[in-house]
């Protein structure tokens, strides 16, 4: 089963159909470079898919941000696992319009909360590029540090580690 969280500001809900159009344009823009975009609608899909097949195959999977009231979508928080992560990662995006308004903080720190109360998980890991230091900074206001030692799906990549204590 899929959950349903809330914060003060958001609730996190399973993604729906009606994602798809912000997500397939988001990861057509140069917003998506650290996610490995800009991609092609094809590719896009797959990974929306992915994001929601997870939680049947793994027990986890990605979360919709929502506004609590509105009902407006800010972007995605997932924690990710499988053949392409050596750990569990938590990764967030946040739509344009919503960005430096601390939803992905909150998000964030929720659903490591739930990784930490409901699958027992002791840490988690954010797999970023090196230039993306916008979400570097995020990791560190979560409380998470560097791990130069850890596992990373790209050699390239640098390794926030959280604790879900």
């Amino acid at each position: 089963m899929i959950p349903a969280l809330e914060t003060e500001r958001l609730i996190l809900r399973p993604m729906t159909m009606s994602d798809w159009p912000a997500y397939e344009a988001l990861m057509a823009s140069d917003r998506s470079q650290y996610m490995g975009g800009p991609l092609s609608r094809f590719a896009a899909w797959g990974l929306f898919c992915h994001d929601i097949a997870q939680w049947q195959l793994m027990g986890h999977g990605a979360l919709m941000m929502e506004a609590r009231g509105s009902g407006e979508v800010f972007g995605q928080v997932g924690i990710n696992h499988g053949p392409l992560f050596p750990e569990h990662e938590l990764g967030w995006f946040v739509y344009e319009h919503a960005e430096g308004r601390g939803y992905a903080f909150e998000a964030a720190g929720a659903f490591r909360d739930w990784a930490r109360q409901e699958r027992r998980l002791p840490s988690l890991v954010s797999y970023m590029d090196q230039e993306n230091t916008r979400s570097a900074r995020l990791a560190e206001r979560l409380g998470a540090h560097l791990d130069v030692d850890a596992a990373r799906p790209d050699p390239k990549d640098i390794v926030y580690r959280h604790y879900c204590s």
